[in-house]
């Protein structure tokens, strides 16, 4: 049997934003004890200063908290002609391009990146990625986030 997919591919072009968000010393060390991260850059601003650095650091991984505050249109998936609801996360990677220290303000920008079907012994899934890439007060992107979700067919 054919597979069709239907979904709204304008979205592939437009570009959802937010924030900005404030990065605070206590956001990164709070994230940084929830990650077990304890590199002296993450937690200590003396030892940040130490190693060049204009305040404490983010871990690499920080921005994965603020991605999901970035508002994302439904993009009224078909299966076979029948609206499919639901899914659930099914993976996240994160490309770390520049330093996150405290005191930056981030913006971000998501943008659908892919939408493909996948068919295995429990039955085909559609897979819908999302690309979030985040720049800091200067323009300079700092990360990319893409995220993957999977629905059912």
């Amino acid at each position: 049997m054919a597979t069709e997919l239907d979904y709204d591919r304008s979205l592939h072009d437009k570009e959802h934003e937010a924030g900005p968000f404030e990065v605070t010393e206590s956001q990164i060390q709070a994230f940084s004890r929830g990650i077990a991260e304890t590199n002296p850059i993450y937690t200590d601003p003396a030892a940040a200063k130490a190693q060049g650095f204009k305040a404490i650091v983010a871990p690499p991984t920080f921005c994965t908290i603020m991605v999901h505050q970035v508002s994302l249109s439904d993009i009224n998936l078909k299966f076979n002609g029948v609206p499919m609801g639901g899914g659930m996360h099914a993976g996240q990677r994160v490309q770390s391009r520049a330093p996150i220290v405290a005191g930056d303000a981030l913006t971000a920008s998501s943008h659908l990146k892919d939408v493909y079907a996948k068919t295995g012994r429990s039955g085909t899934m559609v897979f819908i990625v999302w690309e979030t890439t985040f720049r800091n007060q200067h323009g300079t992107v700092v990360a990319d986030v893409q995220e993957s979700y999977v629905r059912r067919g």
